[in-house]
């Protein structure tokens, strides 16, 4: 992942993921995308899901979101 993206990149995209994740425990839940996004549509949250939590655990590693933002 990182050989496909530039540092700086690749930092910009760890703060917002830090920003996301308020609890830190490295992981996006689905609560903290609605409390960062709260005008984000149902619909979009599920579509999400089904795309980017590959492991379909309920929750985006960095990984996952690297994927889906980049």
């Amino acid at each position: 992942m990182s050989a496909e993206l530039p540092d700086e990149r690749l930092a910009e995209l760890k703060i917002a993921f830090a920003s996301i994740d308020t609890d830190g425990d490295g992981y996006i839940s689905e609560a903290e995308l609605k409390r960062h996004f709260p005008d984000l549509p149902a619909e979009a949250l599920g579509a999400m899901s089904q795309e980017a939590d590959s492991d379909q655990d309920g929750r985006y590693s960095f990984e996952e979101f690297v994927r889906t933002v980049s």
